[in-house]
């Protein structure tokens, strides 16, 4: 049985099919088990001061205005131009994970690999377009039903948002909430109104990295975090993005993946953890923290690095887990069973190259300093 949702093609996004050569036509410290309540999510962590009355900011709402997600979508491959500048392009694509390609107007060819997105069949990427009006790509003959989006999360008309007036934090780690970095919470529903990837709820087990593998020195990482959202809720078909929480280089921690309307990340008043989409065949059950950026080669800057093991530390301690423990992992859905660490990277769980060598070679260093009291 498989806990992921199946790629379908989304038939709220305008797209047309073409031949490879053709032209795509732009469309366009709790005991585990224990019940977790806002107010207790929220308690002030022992180094940090917070003076926030709840995890959802209880003191009201602010209007604040966030570009509204523009995309263009095709099916092949071949060129594609867009009737706007694209900040990100995505590309989802069945058969052999690697292989296919794409280029930035005129620039030279980048090879896709799914880098953090993986999944079941072929291969998913999320490519920094720069502004590009026009992309192409292509693919062998073991590659087939490929899509591609042209993001556009920087210049669209502006919509309002009701953002929380006051800091929302996690025991004492300040979070951006989903209207804080401009979350539409449409794109979790399907055109007839229905929730796309109805929310499930499993006792929380191990803690996974992921790096996202997008462009360091991000300049607007919000603006990201609503790219990759709209690559894994439409282009993915996950209805949602695939982390429970994501961090930037300056150290700001995003909320991820939809978990209620409670005012609590990632659990629901039970203390249960939503099931989210960061890591195939071991989701439920398994936290998922991405630092954006490329940590293949680079270290995360030290205010990431420090905000990680920060969130590490205050979930550890909420439900009782040893960030330097082994375990036993269980998928609660399919009884897969995995002997792993209790915080480990994605490539603990699957081929690929998540959370970046850099990264991975200093789990060790983060495991024990956020089991440290």
């Amino acid at each position: 049985m498989s806990e992921s949702p199946t790629p379908a093609q989304q038939s709220h996004r305008r797209k047309r099919s073409l031949s490879r050569r053709g032209m795509i036509a732009s469309g366009g410290a709790v005991a585990a088990g224990a019940a977790l309540t806002p107010m207790v999510f929220a308690a002030t962590d022992s180094d940090e001061p917070d003076n926030s009355a709840s995890a959802s900011g209880d003191s009201g709402t602010t209007p604040e205005k966030f570009p509204a997600t523009r995309t263009e979508a095709a099916t092949g491959t071949g060129e594609a131009t867009t009737a706007f500048a694209a900040s990100y392009v995505g590309v989802r694509w069945s058969g052999a994970k690697d292989g296919a390609a794409i280029r930035l107007g005129h620039g030279d060819w980048q090879t896709l690999t799914s880098g953090c997105t993986a999944v079941e069949d072929g291969g998913s990427a999320l490519v920094a377009a720069g502004n590009a009006t026009a992309y192409e790509v292509k693919a062998p003959s073991d590659i087939d039903g490929v899509r591609s989006l042209a993001i556009d999360t920087t210049d669209g008309p502006d919509r309002t948002y009701r953002v929380p007036s006051e800091p929302t934090r996690v025991r004492g780690v300040r979070y951006l909430s989903r209207p804080a970095w401009g979350a539409d919470e449409s794109k979790r529903f399907k055109p007839d109104g229905t929730i796309n990837s109805p929310e499930t709820y499993y006792p929380l087990q191990v803690i996974t990295v992921h790096h996202t593998a997008t462009p360091n020195n991000d300049p607007d990482p919000a603006a990201t975090v609503r790219a990759m959202y709209e690559m894994h809720a439409i282009t993915n078909d996950w209805g949602d993005i695939g982390y429970h929480f994501l961090i930037d280089e300056a150290g700001n921690v995003y909320e991820g993946r939809y978990s209620g309307d409670d005012g609590i990340p990632a659990f629901n008043p039970a203390g249960d953890l939503v099931t989210a989409f960061h890591s195939v065949g071991y989701n439920s059950g398994a936290l998922g923290i991405a630092l954006i950026g490329n940590l293949d080669q680079q270290a995360p800057t030290d205010a990431a690095k420090a905000s990680l093991v920060r969130l590490i530390k205050v979930i550890s301690r909420f439900k009782g887990l040893d960030p330097e423990a082994r375990v036993t992992y269980t998928n609660p859905v399919n009884g897969t069973k995995k002997d792993t660490n209790t915080v480990g990277g994605h490539r603990d769980y699957f081929d690929t190259e998540c959370p970046g060598q850099v990264m991975y070679d200093l789990l060790a260093e983060v495991r024990a300093a956020a089991a440290r009291r």
